[in-house]
């Protein structure tokens, strides 16, 4: 009998996929196992089916997929030499790129993926501080998959209790809680990160209050952006929320699905991972063969300019806003506002889906997600890219109608004979 692919994929690839949030245990059984490749806000399967993306490169994609201008700029740098002996011009106009657009940004280094830089952020802080211990919300579910963070969640298998027994754990939103932290461990804790914003906005003063309280103790501010830079606003969400973090980083959509991260921020802190500071003791910072690629760089560089010219974070707001209205509109007409609603900022929507009795229930977000499917749109979450315009809303909410019918016949009768998949799991779990 002929292999899926899902059995070759779990063959020679643990997991069957290379990120987590791509498992097989992250979508219904009617999601295709495998895609060929990408065309704008659509991916293809090898069997020829075709179906519009919400997942888009797990929110990397903001443009959309296989976009000619940076396939191009890549292409021209990949034909350059893409990896040269010494720092590269390339290298050098992205780094003076970015250090002119954020206005916090004095310096950069450039790495292949955010936790490679969210680990390098915590590692300066402590080199800048002398201090060990870094907090960070318990609310928030991923900053890096080294030791100092993976370490202290539920999956800390193969990590050491020496690198995460350094990590804290505050609540977001919450002031009084991070308070407690620097009043427990006084002159020790080097550096705050979080997430300027998820899918809850922080309260009025929040962020400047946590600013103000590293300040106070001598403790570095760390906005990590993954997933709010370049969506939020084009300075990212500091700019959005008038804050300026003493370091920040970037990643996923600086470059429309290619290999870029960034560690950025106040040259005070940046520049102790130089090397002009004659006797000063070294650090050794996100030194990399492949950090600053070429061809990626030249991807981020047109990447940049496409979002400026075509106002790509507007249109996230604008299409944002017609999605979570027009889905909210069906989700009421059908009677069941309270149990399925899509919330959150426009720019970057989630859908909360739940039970008869009001509770959040992983089994109804499988219905919908597999019944999006069966009408051959893909939305395990909900990642606005440039390519999702006119055609794609009205395939979305066309879907959503079909999909959430089931989901109120469901929430009468039961999920028998409705759901006809494994129910998804969450990424961070114990056991399989």
């Amino acid at each position: 009998m002929k292999e899926t692919y899902s059995q070759r994929l779990h063959k020679v690839i643990p997991g069957g996929a290379h990120t987590y949030s791509r498992g097989d245990d992250q979508f219904p059984s009617n999601a295709p196992s495998i895609l060929e490749r990408g065309e704008g806000a659509y991916v293809f399967s090898p069997e020829g089916n075709k179906y519009l993306d919400y997942g888009m490169g797990l929110r990397s994609v903001n443009i959309g997929y296989g976009n000619k201008e940076i396939g191009d700029a890549c292409y021209e740098e990949i034909l350059k030499g893409n990896n040269l002996t010494r720092a590269s011009l390339t290298e050098l106009k992205a780094a003076e790129l970015l250090c002119e657009l954020i206005p916090s940004v004095d310096m950069v280094k450039f790495a292949k993926h955010g936790s490679t830089v969210t680990t390098a952020a915590v590692k300066l802080a402590r080199a800048y501080t002398g201090n060990k211990f870094v907090a960070i919300p318990v609310e928030q579910p991923f900053f890096s998959y080294d030791d100092w963070f993976i370490g202290s969640t539920v999956i800390s298998r193969g990590t050491v209790d020496e690198a995460s027994q350094f990590t804290l754990k505050f609540n977001y939103n919450d002031i009084d809680s991070l308070k407690a932290l620097f009043e427990k461990h006084p002159n020790e804790i080097a550096a705050v990160m979080l997430e300027a914003a998820t899918t809850v906005e922080p309260k009025a003063d929040f962020l400047h209050e946590v600013q103000a309280l590293c300040k106070a103790n001598g403790a570095v501010f760390i906005i990590d952006e993954m997933i709010t830079g370049f969506r939020w606003d084009l300075q990212g969400a500091q700019t959005y929320y008038g804050i300026e973090p003493d370091l920040c980083t970037f990643g996923k959509a600086m470059a429309n699905g290619f290999a870029v991260a960034a560690l950025a921020g106040k040259r005070e802190i940046m520049q102790i991972g130089g090397i002009l500071e004659e006797g000063a003791e070294r650090i050794f910072l996100t030194s990399t063969t492949h950090g600053a690629e070429m061809s990626a760089l030249g991807a981020f560089i047109k990447t940049m300019e496409i979002l400026k010219r075509d106002r790509v974070v507007e249109h996230f707001w604008n299409y944002g806003n017609k999605l979570i209205n027009g889905i909210n509109t069906i989700s009421k007409e059908l009677g069941i506002q309270n149990q399925f609603y899509v919330e959150g900022y426009p720019c970057s929507p989630n859908y909360v889906a739940k039970d008869k009795e009001g509770n959040v229930s992983l089994a109804m977000r499988t219905l919908f997600a597999q019944e999006m499917l069966e009408k051959k749109v893909m939305m395990p979450y909900i990642a606005v890219s440039y390519s999702h315009q006119e055609t794609e809303l009205d395939m979305t909410l066309s879907a959503a109608k079909h999909a959430l019918t089931i989901y109120q016949k469901a929430l009468e009768s039961g999920l028998e004979g409705h759901l006809k998949s494994p129910v998804i799991k969450p990424v961070f779990r114990k056991y399989n």
